[in-house]
This record gives C-alpha cells, structure tokens and sequence, in this order.
C-alpha cells in the first residue's frame, strides 16, 4: 500500500463508522434514548421549517420561525416568514395570534390529544415508547448520523404514523413528519438548536 493511502482508509472508516454504529441499535433504544433526554431538558431554542401537505391542495404551505421551549410543556411559535403568526401552547391551552388580521384564537387542547402532536414530542411527555411501535424506515434527506423511525400509534387516533430523524450523536429531534388518515402531511425539521438556553416566562405569555 503506497505511503497516504492507508491514512485515507482509516480517515473513511472513522467518518462512516457513526452511521453503521448508529444502524446496530435496537429502535426501543433508540426511543429510549430520545425520550430521557427530551424529559431531561430545562429549556430549547431552535430554529424550524414547516411545511404542510394538503390532499386536497397542490401546493404546500412552507414556513420557517423559532421555537422556544420551556418546562413544564411551555412553547412559543414564531412564525418569520408566510403567516407571521405567533402560537403559544401552555398550561392545556393553545393560543395562535394573527397580527395581520388582528385575530386572537384560543382552543383548550387535552392532554392526551397534545402527546400525539409536535407539542408532545418536543416537550418529551409524548412517552414515545409505551404510544409507538417503532421500526427502521429510511427516508430522503438525512445528513450525518441519524436514526430514521417510522412510529405507529399502538391506539388509533387522528395520526397514521409518524416519521421521526434522530441525532445520533445528541439523540435529538431533527425532523418530525405526522401523516393523517385523510392523507395529509405535516413536517418539521429542526436548526440551530440550544439546549437550556436562560429564558424568560413572559415569552410564554401572549402579549395582544
């Protein structure tokens, strides 16, 4: 073997060997994993993209903002771009302000319905391992070492399933895909993220 060329193996084995480590581990685990460090977090800030895929229409709706987490089960939404919208969900309640129509809406959202949605997977109470049956289901767009599930509810409800992409290396969410029954899509895909990051508990409160 001429002299560089046995670096250059070993530099691919140690950049490959995150992603085949990462398939070896059962998808319980790798639930597991996820939902102790989702319960373990304080606090998260991070940036998202939206996009929602309607059956009935062509086109989907793409929006990107911030999201802001604070325990117990506090989120603000802010949408940067298409709605402007801000959405907070504390205490039950969800509240979604449109500056542009100067409209307020507020809906009481139960307990058991939030788990099944983006709420209860980034606040860590969705209890993903006694809801899901999880397998590998790989899925377009992954970059880096990730773990791809695809979650099915044990109990029937409003979601099909669910498509999940982990960190790895943080064991993270990074995008959450929620398919309903009526062939509708609904994906996030997560940046930037910080983990328990000092936040206020005004930003939890709407200001109108």
């Amino acid at each position: 073997m001429r002299p560089g060329r046995r670096e250059g193996v070993f530099f691919v084995l140690l950049v490959l060997l995150p992603a085949v480590v990462a398939g070896q581990i059962p998808e319980r685990e790798i639930l597991l994993r996820t939902e102790k460090t989702l319960a373990a977090l304080s606090s998260l800030q991070a940036d998202f993209e939206q996009a929602y895929f309607s059956a009935t229409v062509s086109a989907p709706l793409r929006e990107k903002g911030r999201l802001y987490y604070r325990k117990p089960g506090r989120m603000r939404w802010e949408y940067q771009s298409g709605t402007s919208q801000v959405v907070v969900f504390a205490g039950g309640i969800l509240e979604t302000y449109d500056p542009e129509e100067n409209q307020l809406i507020r809906q009481e959202i139960p307990e058991d319905q939030a788990q099944g949605t983006i709420f209860g997977f980034i606040s860590g109470e969705a209890r993903l391992t006694e809801t899901y049956r999880a397998e590998k289901s790989p899925f377009p767009g992954a970059e880096g070492p990730v773990h791809q599930l695809k979650l099915t509810p044990i109990e029937e409800g409003e979601t099909a399933y669910i498509l999940v992409e982990i960190d790895a290396r943080t064991d993270l969410l990074r995008r959450v895909i929620l398919f309903d029954w009526a062939g509708n899509k609904n994906e996030f895909a997560f940046s930037r993220l910080k983990i328990n990051p000092s936040l206020e508990p005004g930003l939890f409160t709407l200001q109108v």
